[in-house]
């Protein structure tokens, strides 16, 4: 597929998806993901050809863009890592996060809670995630999926072949997904104009980090607080002792 020159991949892009490892695929390969193949290192791992990703996910992002109500775009992700990713796409799109559990029924049984009638759905793995493919399958509607090179591809209408394992590379997806419909949206004006929202926003971030970080934090705050406390009181010895020394003069 060859794009207009103004969706060219960045050197700058490329080198996100290269340190976030977007190109180290599995080491079993199906059959309909040998295209995306660059080579194979010597360990066995695949190794992705990270201008086929950028493709796919343009023609993903036109896809979205083309949906003229965002809520209508159902994001969805079962997996830990992807979560996070999915509720920060939806908040800078507009469209519907799915994070979790997704609910049986959600697009075929009208009766739940949970129903929904989205016009596409996109999904963050379609192992994880094959109940949705399946009952997107049903009702016609089709389907964007993150794929590693051995994941299946039935049911799924747009592959974007990528590492879908690990916590960088599904959030650095998601992030360039979003901004590329930003992008055609309009919402950026210019391609060269720098998104303000950083990578780091989509990854997955483990809450036990989040606590030492935010304990780290206090302990060093109670510790300068401790400081303050002590230099104030030094001073303030400091100046009874000038004090004293100068009512001994005077006397």
């Amino acid at each position: 597929m060859s794009l207009p020159a103004t969706f060219d991949l960045t050197p700058e892009d490329a080198q996100l998806l290269l340190a976030a490892n977007t190109h180290l695929g599995a080491r079993n390969v199906q059959v309909h993901q040998e295209p995306y193949v660059f080579n194979a290192r010597p360990d066995g791992v695949h190794v992705i050809n990270v201008g086929k990703t950028w493709e796919k996910l343009v023609l993903a992002a036109r896809i979205i863009a083309a949906i003229p109500n965002p809520e209508d775009v159902v994001a969805i992700s079962s997996r830990t890592y992807g979560q996070r990713a999915v509720l920060k796409f939806a908040a800078h799109t507009g469209a519907t996060p799915i994070a979790g559990r997704f609910t049986p029924g959600s697009f075929t049984n009208y009766i739940t809670r949970s129903f929904k009638e989205p016009r596409l759905v996109i999904v963050t793995d379609p192992r994880s995630d094959a109940q949705a493919i399946k009952e997107a399958s049903y009702v016609n509607i089709p389907v964007i999926a993150l794929t590693d090179l051995d994941s299946p591809s039935e049911y799924v209408d747009v592959a974007i072949p990528c590492n879908n394992r690990g916590k960088h590379s599904i959030g650095l997806i998601w992030y360039l997904l979003a901004r590329e419909v930003l992008r055609l949206r309009g919402a950026l004006t210019d391609r060269t104009q720098p998104w303000s929202i950083m990578p780091d926003l989509y990854f997955y971030r483990n809450p036990e980090e989040i606590e030492q970080q935010t304990a780290e934090e206090a302990a060093q705050e109670a510790g300068e607080e401790e400081a303050k406390e002590e230099v104030t009181e030094e001073q303030t010895e400091a100046a009874e002792w000038a004090q004293e020394n100068a009512d001994n003069v005077e006397w």
